[in-house]
């Protein structure tokens, strides 16, 4: 079965508070992005394997897919699977890519094997994969809260802009961003805050982990500044970067920004 996992991107994200337990209390909302790797999986006998091809991938452990098909064989009887992934959502860009392969997996084998697995069941499953995994279960806008797995839906549409994403040679880890982070309590409310129009977010949005890893990568400020100056209504670092998307009117040839790293231009949003 063919499946195509989707990004995302982060319309503000804050990170309010460190937990007991490590992790970090976050507001963020989260926006599907019609930008797409390709997914497939097929029965066969033996070993599950699985194949790779597009944007490289780090090499070393185990694919977040790979761990979603073992999560869900522990409860149920299903054969080894050859799983072909073709990577086009860039890695280490605040995009979500691999935790979308893993969740189009569990919504796939669920549809595949008449698992009757409910939303709510998959979810948990995603839970075990990583934070924004089951986000795209339901794959709808959302207010995301607490570790970044609680969801409020909130009525937001971005289907009459054009959007594009500069994904620089930046890899830039979880551990990384977050050491630069010092928490605070946000004074603007992210669900109010997206009821503005588009050009007064840029006055009222933000995202914390820009200040710290734009004085330590002065390329991805000066991605989100040239967006701006190429009439951006709206610009911003996704999640804990590197990418840096542009929010705009109409669609908007950004091919000059290649020079900060290579320029993606999805389907309208």
């Amino acid at each position: 079965m063919i499946s195509f996992p989707n990004a995302k991107i982060n319309i503000g994200l804050h990170i309010v508070s460190r937990r007991p337990d490590g992790y970090h209390n976050l507001e963020s909302i989260f926006y599907p992005l019609k930008m797409y790797d390709v997914l497939e999986h097929v029965e066969r006998d033996g070993d599950t394997i699985l194949h790779l091809s597009g944007v490289r991938i780090p090499e070393g452990g185990e694919n977040l897919c790979e761990k979603a098909l073992k999560l869900v064989q522990r409860d149920f009887s299903i054969p080894a699977q050859d799983i072909y992934l073709h990577k086009h959502i860039p890695i280490g860009a605040g995009l979500g890519g691999g935790s979308s392969d893993a969740a189009f997996l569990l919504k796939s084998l669920n549809e595949t094997y008449r698992l009757g697995l409910s939303q709510e069941q998959l979810c948990t499953y995603a839970h075990q994969l990583g934070a924004d995994c089951p986000f795209f279960i339901a794959n709808t806008p959302v207010y995301a809260y607490d570790i970044g797995t609680s969801f409020e839906s909130v009525p937001l549409n971005l289907e009459s802009f054009f959007i594009v994403v500069v994904k620089p040679d930046i890899h830039i880890s979880t551990a990384e961003a977050y050491s630069h982070i010092i928490p605070k309590t946000a004074n603007v409310d992210l669900t109010r805050a997206i009821q503005l129009p588009v050009q007064e977010w840029k006055f009222m949005i933000e995202n914390h982990f820009e200040d710290g890893l734009f004085e330590k990568y002065p390329q991805i400020k000066a991605i989100k500044e040239a967006f701006y100056e190429s009439g951006a209504v709206y610009a911003a670092m996704s999640g804990s970067g590197s990418a840096v998307y542009g929010i705009f009117w109409e669609e908007t040839n950004l091919d000059h920004l290649k020079d900060y790293g290579t320029v993606y231009y999805p389907v309208k949003l």
